[in-house]
């Protein structure tokens, strides 16, 4: 009974937050008029400036924002017991990330749909500007070089997901289509979409789908990689409306069905109990992990303060200022709207992360199998997941923690196990692959605003042309965003670690024996032995990078912060509810980071390239911090400059420079 009420407190709670402190940040704080003009209907391109229905908008921010996080981090943190990260998730969500995701919106609408790293070069000053965009560029990078690695993993360990979420791609260009060309309600498509990707997910891995699943489940990593790569290529250049916002949409509308199912399973086994098994009695739901564990075995680190940065997404999170500031601020088509896409998809994903919780500490109780085959259920069951932080680690045990937790609220409807699998596993990808395509598109942003931020600085220093500015060319959409997935390929194609096998010895069958073991057709060589190379060795280079991701994208949320807060400042509006938050997403990553640092330095195998990348991080916070310190008293009430205002001052500096 504990898990239903804290599952239904937290809804209420949440509903409540919308209502109370949304609508005061909403009125009072920033002022929304829903007769204001905005930048989709102003700079209205049919491309990436679209107006947009706020459902629909809502879809393609909360998927953007949600990706794995809040399954992966939440499902992690309960290691160290399942209260902190309740009260984290809970309390963050409100009064941290929905306050920087919705303030990150509005700054950006009212800025001409400027990235938050724009807004910065007026809010603050122009070194800040290009700091700012060096930062999203390095988190934007990480995250495209990992998520192919996670959408390949998870199809890997979830092959019935596959074909349910390759199918979703042909239906969003159908709706999108068919929504751009006809002025229609949204309820038909919506239930036809629906209706059809269920289908799909029911029967997509049923006869010969079940063989084309499992074929494609089997392809290596890397080349997973290189084909969501070259998809995120064409959602990112085509037009807004015709697959990233539709195919945002329709996963929306899955998702959220799914996380409702989880909800009416987490009832069900609430009141009666989770499924029976094997003709036995109906397990009772309780919580079967301690509510406090602050040093679990194997390694883990200090609860405080890396229990922060283990949970973004769900809490708060930096990426989040990207798709507020990148995409949302370009399709808002109303001020007011601003509220339930920004506030409203943080709350969303609040309840999202508890849900998590829940399926790990209390689903996974009601039964699995531990690792000797064996059904276990209760603290038995826990433990076969959470024994020790080493044997949690890895994204397949995170994604299977949830996926078997929630998997068990679903049987409770007596869903058949097969299916509820599939839903969650659908779920996660779909997730993962809607985070990927917008984090292309926003790469390609930032890209374009650095390019364009040298080159004129170029100009301004005299020099024109392509020949004394090799990167003006990067300020084209193509070349952009070409050179985003190309980078993000390169850092996936290197390899973790030194292979111990060759290519060449790969090809002709010389594979050591604890390899053979687990891949015995690897033996053969030939095309087996070269997929059993790649799949080993290549399209998991993004995780020498991904140790910086925690920090670094918590420290995104700060200066994201940091931003807003200048903007509200210059205005004569109150900070005071800004500040505490801003001060927490500031220190608490860079604690996290310099904690970690030693740790790195001193481990076995130094990862030198994290160590120096993750120096400069922190460098480059703390010389944008210095900025803003210098910068404050001097600007309160001081509305900084306009996009013409500087491009007059800088026609102005031209004409006095000899």
């Amino acid at each position: 009974m504990t898990t239903l009420l804290i599952a239904l407190g937290t809804m209420i709670g949440y509903l409540i937050a919308y209502h109370t402190y949304g609508r005061w940040l909403a009125r009072k704080i920033f002022s929304l008029d829903p007769s204001a003009s905005v930048p989709s209907i102003e700079l209205n391109d049919d491309r990436d400036f679209v107006p947009t229905d706020k459902s629909v908008l809502f879809g393609h921010h909360f998927t953007s924002i949600a990706g794995t996080g809040p399954i992966v981090g939440p499902a992690i943190a309960v290691m160290w017991g399942w209260l902190p990260a309740l009260i984290w998730v809970f309390l963050g969500s409100i009064l941290v990330g929905a306050v920087h995701d919705f303030g990150a919106l509005v700054v950006s609408m009212r800025s001409q749909g400027q990235t938050v790293g724009d807004v910065a070069g007026r809010v603050l000053n122009r070194r800040v500007r290009f700091l700012f965009l060096f930062v999203l560029f390095m988190a934007l990078t990480i995250v495209l070089a990992i998520f192919g690695l996670v959408i390949a993993s998870v199809f890997k360990q979830y092959p019935s997901s596959i074909f349910p979420c390759l199918v979703q791609i042909p239906i969003a260009l159908a709706i999108g289509i068919w929504l751009h060309k006809n002025s229609v309600s949204l309820l038909v498509p919506s239930l036809l979409a629906l209706g059809t990707m269920y289908l799909t997910l029911i029967f997509g891995n049923v006869g010969v789908l079940a063989q084309v699943n499992q074929t494609m489940a089997s392809w290596s990593v890397i080349t997973w990689v290189l084909l969501l790569l070259i998809y995120s290529y064409v959602a990112s250049v085509l037009p807004v409306w015709s697959l990233l916002q539709p195919r945002d949409y329709i996963n929306s509308l899955q998702l959220i069905t799914a996380l409702g199912l989880v909800v009416v399973g987490l009832v069900v086994a609430g009141i009666a109990g989770g499924a029976a098994h094997d003709g036995g009695n109906r397990m009772p739901l309780e919580i079967s992990a301690p509510m406090f564990r602050p040093n679990p075995p194997g390694n883990a680190p200090s609860v405080i303060p890396f229990l922060f940065i283990t949970i973004a997404c769900g809490a708060c999170s930096g990426f989040h200022c990207l798709v507020s500031s990148g995409t949302s601020s370009k399709q808002i088509k109303c001020e007011t709207d601003a509220q339930f896409v920004g506030y409203g998809s943080m709350l969303t994903e609040g309840f999202l992360a508890t849900l998590v919780i829940l399926a790990c500490v209390a689903g996974l109780g009601l039964g699995i199998e531990n690792s000797a085959g064996q059904w276990v259920t209760g603290e038995d069951a826990y433990l076969a997941r959470y024994g020790s932080w080493d044997s949690a680690s890895g994204l397949g045990a995170k994604v299977a923690a949830f996926v078997d937790g929630s998997s068990n609220f679903l049987q409770a409807m007596s869903i058949p196990s097969g299916i509820a699998v599939a839903i969650m596993g659908v779920l996660v990808a779909s997730f993962a692959g809607t985070t990927l395509d917008t984090a292309c598109r926003l790469q390609r942003y930032v890209i374009q605003e650095l390019a364009t931020t040298i080159t004129q600085n170029q100009n301004n220093r005299g020099g024109q042309g392509l020949s004394l500015n090799p990167l003006k060319f990067l300020t084209n959409k193509h070349a952009a965003t070409i050179f985003a997935v190309t980078l993000a390929f390169v850092i996936a194609g290197l390899p973790k670690g030194t292979p111990n096998v060759s290519l060449g010895e790969a090809w002709n069958g010389e594979i050591p024996a604890a390899a053979l073991a687990a891949n015995p057709s690897a033996g053969s060589g030939g095309f087996e032995g070269i997929t059993w190379w790649l799949d080993e060795f290549t399209g998991k280079g993004g995780l020498l990078l991904w140790p910086l991701f925690g920090a670094t994208n918590q420290l995104l949320a700060g200066l994201a912060f940091l931003v807003i807060a200048f903007y509200l400042w210059r205005r004569n509006v109150p900070v005071w509810f800004i500040v505490i938050p801003m001060l927490f997403m500031l220190l608490v990553p860079a604690w996290a980071m310099i904690k970690d640092i030693p740790r790195w330095i001193n481990s076995d195998e130094p990862n030198w390239l994290v160590i120096v990348i993750g120096s400069i991080t922190l460098l480059v916070e703390l010389w944008m911090i210095i900025e803003a310190w210098l910068l404050w008293p001097k600007v309160k009430g001081v509305m900084e400059l306009t996009e013409n205002d500087l491009a007059e001052e800088k026609k102005r500096s031209r004409a006095s420079t000899p």
